[in-house]
């Protein structure tokens, strides 16, 4: 119920935000006090007709873009105007023979079971959501929320952060999403996610305390061409890539089953030394550094027993 009701809920509101003078008010339920606090403040909605549009408008420090609506109301913040990019045709996966190019409006879902990005990716960015929430989230939420966000828990970062991805913004233009994570948050508009197309060998893997619950930590070990890359996510900080200084995984294609092994628990011990992991509500930052030694090895053993690129 809960999953259908957030579907239902972005809908509406959208729905509501057409009407003349409406200012909504999205309210949260205080379990103590047992009233609604106030959430989100939404002023004015437009269903923009070009991303043009949209640019112009978001240029004022209280105008959003909305995506599927499942993270934003998670938040407290007034909105003055609310941009709607449904109309533009963002939400669509278009393959060409050098890349994919994923509109920002793209549900999870639609990429969880497209078949062509999942071959090129041995299955791992199905791996990678189909652990968010349930399928009715999946359907709402955008890739565009995801990777514009740059939420620490999110395993749509993790994911592409280990790919050749780059992000078409408005302005700005093209830039690797690995320059874009980092990048400090502006008025500019997500208009789609492009994977080029090298040659890929990729495992995800998370680990969760229940099945569809935040992650505790996620990881992903990938093969582009000959780069060896690691990404560790929810740290829980946003994902990082993490960086092989001492050249561990280097020519690890090339290495003996016998080499390979011992380049992996080299580099699991290297990783849990250099990255920084904290603790939360979820796991404690000893056990976060533990799983940074336990994925790494499992993800690289699977990248290792890999026979055909895409």
């Amino acid at each position: 119920m809960f999953h259908r009701i957030n579907c239902f809920y972005g809908k509406m509101i959208k729905f509501l935000l057409k009407l003349d003078n409406v200012c909504l008010y999205i309210l949260k339920l205080d379990e103590k006090k047992g009233i609604g606090t106030q959430m989100l403040k939404i002023k004015s909605y437009v269903k923009v007709k070009s991303i043009a549009e949209a640019y112009e408008l978001n240029q004022k420090k209280t105008a959003l873009v909305l995506g599927g609506m499942v993270w934003l109301k998670m938040g407290n913040r007034n909105i003055s105007t609310a941009i709607d990019l449904s109309g533009l045709g963002l939400d669509t996966v278009q393959e060409t023979d050098d890349e994919f190019v994923i509109g920002c409006m793209t549900p999870l879902r639609e990429l969880e079971i497209n078949k062509r990005l999942n071959e090129y990716t041995h299955g791992a960015v199905r791996e990678s959501l189909r652990h968010i929430v349930g399928v009715q989230f999946r359907n709402c939420a955008t890739i565009g929320g995801s990777i514009w966000g740059r939420y620490g828990f999110s395993d749509v970062l993790t994911m592409f952060l280990a790919m050749d991805t780059w992000v078409e913004l408005y302005d700005a233009g093209r830039i690797p999403l690995t320059e874009f994570v980092n990048r400090k948050k502006d008025n500019d508009i997500l208009v789609n996610i492009i994977v080029r197309k090298q040659p890929l060998f990729v495992c995800y893997m998370s680990q969760r305390n229940s099945k569809t619950d935040f992650p505790v930590l996620t990881c992903t070990a990938s093969l582009i061409g000959e780069e060896a890359r690691t990404v560790i996510g929810a740290r829980p900080a946003r994902a990082v890539v993490v960086e092989d200084k001492e050249s561990i995984l280097k020519n690890f294609k090339h290495m003996t089953n016998k080499q390979r092994t011992e380049a992996i628990e080299k580099f699991a011990e290297y990783a849990a030394e250099h990255v920084t992991t904290a603790g939360n509500m979820r796991a404690s930052a000893e056990y976060r550094t533990l799983l940074v030694k336990v994925l790494i090895r499992r993800t690289w053993e699977a990248v290792g027993g890999m026979k055909n690129e895409y």
